[in-house]
């Protein structure tokens, strides 16, 4: 976008056109971030579930912890959980699970434990972290539409396997 102006015309209008400009650009940015941040904390048929920041274990292992939450009792929910390291260029994903799990209330999280492969990164430790879509059943066993992907925050400096 190029703005052109020229010496005819008062100060005073170029000037108010500057404010005008601003805002129409970070209103654009506002529109663009809005429905991102309210996907993020999608429920579907009463169940709220999330990727939680990756943790180190003993042994080298690391937990891909899955935070869940159904409102309404028991329920059966599907997790696709994507495992990845972070590079520079591309990440790089090292595994993929399928998880089923029945939940109720006093269900908190779904542990997702995996041995962090030590050859992903060269230099450093690993920086992992996991992206998760998930669906519920219904009564009759019927799966719900999927979720969108969510990232988890990333776990830096892991000794891997």
């Amino acid at each position: 976008m190029s703005i052109t102006t020229t010496k005819s015309g008062s100060t005073k209008a170029k000037i108010a056109l500057v404010p005008v400009l601003s805002l129409g650009l970070l209103g654009g940015s506002v529109a663009i971030a809005g429905p991102a941040a309210a996907d993020y904390d999608q429920k579907i048929r009463g169940c709220t579930v999330k990727p939680v920041k990756p943790s180190q274990e003993r042994g080298g292992g690391v937990n891909f912890k899955i935070s869940v939450k159904c409102d309404d009792g028991k329920r059966t929910v599907h997790v696709k959980q994507k495992l990845y390291e972070e590079d520079l260029g591309k990440d790089t994903k090292f595994d993929e699970k399928y998880i089923k799990r029945h939940v109720n209330r006093d269900d908190r999280f779904i542990n997702s434990r995996y041995g962090v492969p030590r050859y992903l990164d060269r230099y450093d430790g690993e920086e992992v972290y996991h992206e998760i879509s998930f669906a519920v059943e219904d009564d009759k066993g019927k799966l719900s539409k999927w979720s969108g992907w969510k990232k988890s925050p990333t776990l830096h400096h892991v000794s891997g396997r």
